[in-house]
Parts: C-alpha cells; structure tokens; sequence
C-alpha cells in the first residue's frame, strides 16, 4: 500500500454575510406589494406572497400607514443619519472673524507681558520711563 495523504477539505461557505446590510424597497415595490396584498382573497395568500417576497406584516402595515398619509414620498426609502445642514456664507465668516479675534487678543495679551516686564526691568536698573503725558 502506498501512503496517501488526504487533500484538505475547502472550507464551506457561509450563508450568512459577516455584516448584514439594511434593505431599501422603493416606491414602485412598495406600491407593487400592497396591490398585490389587496387582491390577496384567499386564505394563506398573504402568508405566500410575504414568504415569497420575503417581507414581514410589519412591513405591509408600516407601508399601509405611509400610503394613507398620502405622502407622496412616504414610500421611498427614508435616508438616515442627520439632515444635512446648508453652509451659510455669513457662518463662514463669522467663524473667521472669531478666529482672527482670538489670535489679536492672544496678541495683544502678549504685548501687555513685555510691557510689564520691560516696566519691571526698568525699574531694577533704575531707568525712569516717560509718562503718556509727557510723551506729548
């Protein structure tokens, strides 16, 4: 007998993706299942169309609700996350204008430190500054 080694067996796929991904209906589906769910007359007619189209009463009931509104949108996919808010020119610029007043003020804090340093040292070497009023 000869010694064989067996292949190694590919590893199965699963059927479950690793991150599911929400499902969108557009208006047209969604219109075309709820006529399709009110010609449903049978007994056990709805249960197939739902088992066939993979959809839940849920979703017949919250479809049912938008089309009652009378939303023209209502049965369009609903986009998540936050309303996306329109840039105003006058908000730019006032987010400037905080800015360049924040480094002036920064500035001119600093100014005041040398100053009084340079007051502080004139004082030790026993410089006399001149006053503002006779400066002029």
């Amino acid at each position: 007998m000869t010694n064989v080694t067996p292949l190694p067996k590919p590893k199965p796929q699963t059927e479950v993706p690793a991150k599911g991904t929400r499902r969108r209906f557009s208006g047209k589906y969604k219109a075309r299942i709820l006529r399709e769910a009110e010609a449903c007359t049978a007994r056990g007619d709805l249960g197939a169309l739902l088992r066939r189209e993979g959809l839940y009463s849920s979703h017949l009931t919250q479809w049912r609700q938008q089309a009652a509104k009378g939303e023209l949108r209502a049965l369009e996919p609903k986009k998540r996350g936050p309303v996306a808010k329109v840039a105003d020119p006058r908000d730019r610029r006032i987010a400037e204008l905080e800015q360049e007043n924040a480094r002036l003020q920064r500035r001119a804090a600093r100014a005041e430190a040398i100053i009084e340093v340079q007051k502080k040292v004139s004082e030790l070497l026993g410089i006399v500054l001149p006053t503002p009023k006779e400066k002029s």
